[in-house]
């Protein structure tokens, strides 16, 4: 059967995704390596069309206004064009859904008509043809890196979507060439994503917090068939709000930072969107402006930026409970929580949604992947790849390796169909680590020793070089017999290393159902032990980070700083080594405070070096 792909078609930012073996994987752009493809479309005054980060480079600056606008921009060569942002806010509206504000700020062909058109020059456009640039992209860029021709999709949409508006993205596959083969709620595929399906019965809530947009939607799954209950949000709500309030702080803050500047209104906010990803995991961040004549400092903690972004996240809280009131349900009601959307990774975000649902949301898998993963595992059920499976073709045991203090880190999971395909990048843990041993095992227990060892082996020289530097490509290769080809290379030199194993090698049925019986009996105990462990290796790593800065950057800090970091790092030391995983995870925090102000004196002295002879124009 010919090949389905998913695409996850965004407001402001698209995906395209396809299974690999029984993992799926998103298709990154060939040349750059980008997985997203911004939802921005460019026409210039010749006709030409362009889509992602080429539309963006067409655009003069970035508007102050909300995204979704069409600019007028100057193009090379002269003339005016259109660069059009967020085209799904639009696609099935008619000229009478449209807002007062949409009415001046874009330009329409004709707002009499039924149908919204875009006047794009001499062009008149709908929001399904401009959808298809985005679509065309996509399937071009599938088709350069699975070398096979793409027509053939499951695209997903929002949950709240109407009849017209899910018309209009088929309309816009078939623009684009496409066949769709199934259009899939977006809260359906993330919940696919996470597995969900092979819940026997349960209720989900999906928190889909984007750039542009946010929805929450309420979930019931039963034998593998999810019903939509419910579902509550705002399509002008999302990071981007975020990002404003933070840019609207910075200028407050500093009143001789001429606002009206674009170039600089454009680096400001550039310096905001990084601030915001930097303080998801640690607690300040300072940078400096340069102008003619002057060096401003730009500073922000998370106290502020939490303070800046509660208003917008406590009317997606707003949401949820409106969510859950036309359900029919209590927040005690729902079995799992899934976050979706880049601006669910703000700690903040995490906890509130934990707060409301008292739960821990899953947010493993990359929030702005995880639709498309979701429609591509959707488009292998299609195929057929994804339905009931022998036993015989099924992994009975998961596979993995041991890493730093005995913690096993899954590599195939049990029930997985052969034959498979995955990989995953490690690296070292100790500086100037010349060779790394692999060992690999089998089971369902969190520690290596409790597993079954199924090969070891290995891989080096690898050059010296500072801990968590090299990058060690480690495969797994499970063919139709069950065989598993392990193999282990330095992503730099090359140098690898292989091994065949047969994973069930001499485990019968009982043996595999009692080390299953004994992955249920020790499971809290064992994950008990992983959590140690785990704060264990990561408290060594900041003993070992911060000693280094100390060494490497020992001016930027005075003598009774010094002491008072020698002295928290000692308690760390010693707190490692007992079994108290709160009391150490306490002083991992304590220190991790106590070193912030040295590291934001780094930072500042790494972007003061690296700005000196930039201009503003240049950062803009």
């Amino acid at each position: 059967m010919a090949r389905i792909v998913g695409i996850d078609l965004g407001t402001t930012n698209s995906l395209i995704a396809t299974m690999q073996g029984p993992q799926p994987r998103v298709i990154p752009d060939p040349e750059t390596r980008q997985t997203l493809l911004p939802s921005v479309v460019a026409y210039s005054p010749e006709g030409e069309v362009f889509t992602g980060e080429e539309a963006i480079k067409r655009e003069p600056h970035l508007s102050v206004e909300r995204d979704g606008a069409v600019a007028t921009v100057g193009f090379p060569g002269g003339g005016e064009g259109a660069v059009i942002r967020s085209v799904k806010r639009y696609m099935g509206l008619d000229n009478a859904d449209l807002a007062p504000a949409d009415r001046n700020r874009y330009t329409f062909a004709d707002l009499s008509g039924p149908v919204v058109r875009f006047k794009v020059g001499d062009r008149v456009l709908t929001p399904p043809e401009i959808s298809a640039e985005i679509l065309k992209a996509l399937k071009k860029r599938a088709e350069a890196v699975l070398q096979e021709k793409i027509d053939q999709v499951v695209i997903t949409v929002p949950a709240y979507f109407n009849d017209g508006q899910r018309q209009a993205t088929k309309d816009a596959g078939l623009l684009a060439g496409l066949q769709v083969e199934r259009l899939v709620n977006e809260p359906t595929a993330a919940s696919l994503a996470y597995g969900l399906q092979k819940m026997a019965s349960g209720r989900v809530a999906v928190f889909d917090f984007g750039g542009g947009t946010f929805d929450v939607s309420i979930l019931s799954v039963k034998d593998g068939i999810f019903e939509v209950l419910a579902t509550h949000g705002d399509t002008h709500l999302g990071g981007d709000d975020i990002d404003r309030a933070v840019v609207d702080f910075t200028f407050d803050g500093l009143p001789d930072l001429p606002r009206t500047d674009r170039h600089i209104w454009n680096t400001v906010r550039l310096l905001a969107e990084d601030a915001k990803k930097i303080l998801s995991f640690q607690a300040g961040v300072a940078f400096e402006l340069k102008l003619p004549g002057k060096t401003l400092e730009l500073k922000l903690d998370r106290a502020d930026l939490e303070r800046l972004a509660a208003p917008f996240i406590d009317r997606t809280i707003e949401s949820c409970r409106h969510a859950l009131k036309d359900a029919g349900l209590q927040s005690s009601d729902i079995d799992a929580v899934v976050l979706v959307g880049g601006s669910t990774r703000m700690p903040l975000v995490r906890r509130r949604v934990q707060e409301f649902f008292g739960r821990e949301p899953l947010c493993s898998i990359d929030p702005d992947q995880v639709v498309a993963l979701g429609a591509a595992v959707q488009a292998g059920i299609l195929m057929g790849t994804q339905g009931d499976m022998l036993l015989l073709d099924v992994v009975p045991l998961s596979l993995g390796i041991e890493t730093i203090g005995g913690v096993v880190e899954r590599l195939v999971f049990r029930n997985t169909t052969i034959p498979t395909s995955v990989s995953e990048m490690f690296t070292t843990a100790v500086d100037n680590q010349t060779h790394v041993d692999i060992h690999v095992v089998q089971g369902e227990r969190e520690l290596a020793k409790d597993c079954r060892s199924l090969a070891r082996f290995k891989l080096g020289p690898l050059d010296p070089k500072p801990a968590g530097m090299p990058r060690v490509a480690v495969t797994f290769l499970i063919d139709a017999n069950g065989i598993l080809n392990v193999m282990a290379a330095d992503e730099e030199t090359g140098r690898g290393h292989m091994v065949d194993v047969k994973p069930s090698y001499g485990l019968t049925d009982e043996e595999i159902e009692r080390m299953l019986e004994e992955a249920i009996d020790y499971g809290e105990a064992d994950i008990a032990e992983r959590l140690m462990i785990t704060a264990r290796n990561d408290a060594e790593q900041i003993l070992a980070a911060v000693a280094k800065q100390m060494r490497d950057h020992g001016g930027l800090i005075d003598d009774q700083e010094r002491r008072q970091i020698d002295e928290m790092a000692a308690l760390v030391d010693q707190a490692r080594k007992e079994d108290d995983r709160e009391k150490l995870a306490a002083l991992v925090e304590e220190l991790n405070q106590l070193t912030t102000p040295f590291a934001e004196r780094i930072m500042d002295e790494a972007i003061k070096q690296a700005l000196e002879k930039k201009t503003v124009q240049e950062l803009s």
